[in-house]
């Protein structure tokens, strides 16, 4: 059984800083392209960041270059997302994805960015 499990959501003010993690467990790991998406109140799904099975390339939303960051360990089957400098209209809830023939989603970890 697949299973992505998102961990690292929260409350943060603007400005500062948090780290998303996937585990994932069901599937092998380095094999997959793995991507974060998220999505806001009232707004469709969107994609932040991806990268490829070996890590060797990475893609991310014009909206949060230079601020995100998207990595992998396929040792420990988990992807992240260091996210910094972050603003209020990065409040969303962040699913992770895996993607292969088909895709997987974690159930999601809700960010919010506010005073």
């Amino acid at each position: 059984q697949v299973q992505l499990v998102e961990s690292g959501g929260g409350l943060v003010q603007p400005g500062g800083s948090l780290r998303l993690a996937c585990a994932a467990s069901g599937v092998s790991f380095a094999g997959y392209a793995m991507s974060w998406h998220r999505q806001a109140p009232g707004k469709e799904r969107e994609l932040v960041a991806s990268i490829a099975s070996t890590g060797g390339s990475t893609k991310y939303a014009d909206s949060v270059k230079g601020r995100f960051t998207i990595s992998r360990d396929n040792s420990k089957n988990t992807v992240y997302l260091q996210m910094n400098s972050l603003k209020p209209e990065d409040t969303a809830v962040y699913y992770c994805k895996a993607q292969r023939l088909v895709a997987y989603w974690g159930q999601g970890t809700q960010v919010t960015v506010s005073e």
